[in-house]
C-alpha cells in the first residue's frame, strides 16, 4: 500500500460516512447499518496498513481535512440518532422496571 492508496481508504470511508448522514436523516437506520459495517471493514484496512505508510506533506494535509469531514459528518450523526437511542434505552428500561414489578408481585408470567 501506498500514499495514494491510503488517501484512497480514507475518501472511501469520508464518502460512507456522508451517506450514513444522508441515511441518518432519511431515518432509514438499516441503511445505516449496513454503511457503518461497510465503513468498519474500510477502518479496519486502513489499521492494518496505514501505519507502514509514510505519507508525503500534500497527503497529510489531505489527510487531515478527509478526516476533518469524516469526524463533523460522525458529529452529525450522533446528533440525529442519540436522541432516538435514549428515548429506546427508557422504554427498554421501563419495560424491565414493569416486568420486575410484575414478578415481584406474583403477577409475571
Amino acid at each position: 500500500m501506498n500514499g495514494d492508496d491510503v488517501i484512497a481508504l480514507y475518501e472511501s470511508i469520508s464518502k460512507l460516512t456522508n451517506e450514513m448522514l444522508s441515511a441518518a436523516r432519511a431515518g432509514d437506520w438499516d441503511l445505516l447499518a449496513a454503511l457503518e459495517a461497510q465503513c468498519g471493514q474500510h477502518i479496519a484496512s486502513l489499521r492494518d496498513s496505514e501505519e507502514h505508510v509514510a505519507l508525503p506533506e500534500p497527503l497529510r494535509h489531505r489527510k487531515v481535512d478527509i478526516i476533518k469531514k469524516i469526524l463533523e459528518d460522525d458529529r452529525d450523526i450522533r446528533n440525529l440518532t442519540e436522541p432516538g437511542l435514549r428515548k429506546l434505552s427508557a422504554m427498554i428500561q421501563s419495560n424491565q422496571t414493569e416486568q420486575k414489578l410484575l414478578n415481584t408481585y406474583g403477577m409475571g408470567s
